[in-house]
């Protein structure tokens, strides 16, 4: 009997140690448009702590800034079924082949439900080289995105 005590609170005593570890989230996505497939893996850490989440796209970071712009994952919510990211991207003005483009910037917010794999984007963009050759507005589209692997921590 006091075995399975000890072996119980070993246990207990264990679970709460991570509580510097974060969060992993790895999924098998595939986008199909226009007669196009493209497969890709992402991997996505909760925040935790001072850690920021983060989402990698074939082990892309997705947090990005240059002289272009700047891309920030501002959010990823549990909210069970579904996860909710939110993700802010700002262009600079911008001239490609002697055509000039104001600033712009695109807010994207996923819902994604790994149950069923579904993954739906909407996109606000306005302004920008985006604005300018998809049109300014909310845009819409779905993928698939099914679990690879069961969620684990990491430290």
């Amino acid at each position: 009997m006091n075995l399975s005590k000890i072996l119980l609170c070993f246990c207990l005593a264990i679970a709460s140690l991570p509580s510097r570890a974060v969060d992993v989230l790895e999924f098998n996505c595939k986008r199909t448009e226009k007669g196009y497939t493209e497969e890709y893996e992402m991997k996505m850490t909760l925040a935790s702590g001072a850690q920021k989440a983060k989402i990698f796209l074939d082990d892309r970071d997705l947090d990005q800034s240059d002289m272009y712009g700047t891309q920030v994952v501002k959010s990823i919510t549990l909210a069970r079924p579904n996860i909710l990211i939110l993700i802010e991207a700002n262009f600079q003005p911008e001239e490609i082949m002697g055509v000039s483009y104001p600033a712009g910037n695109v807010i994207t917010n996923i819902t994604l439900d790994p149950v069923t794999g579904k993954f739906k984007k909407v996109e606000k963009i306005q302004g920008g080289i985006l604005g300018a050759t998809i049109g300014n507005g909310t845009h819409t589209s779905e993928e698939t995105c099914f679990p690879s692997k069961a969620p684990y921590r990491t430290k």
